[in-house]
């Protein structure tokens, strides 16, 4: 089952956190919430959720 753990502002973000996430040996996924605005989910597995959480709090405040 795949989880979210993040909200990215716009396609560039999104697409950044996810080949960091992926660099560090992580399956990532993202999807657009919706049309309208430009935000994506960023999405990995739940087994995989704490080791994720970690990784990405050290790429946002880096």
């Amino acid at each position: 089952m795949w989880t979210v753990i993040y909200i990215a502002p716009t396609a560039k973000v999104a697409d950044r956190l996810k080949t960091r996430l992926a660099d560090e040996g992580f399956l990532v996924q993202t999807r657009p919430i919706s049309l309208s605005k430009q935000q994506y989910e960023i999405l990995v597995p739940s087994g995989e959720l704490e080791e994720v959480q970690e990784v990405l709090n050290s790429i946002l405040h880096s």
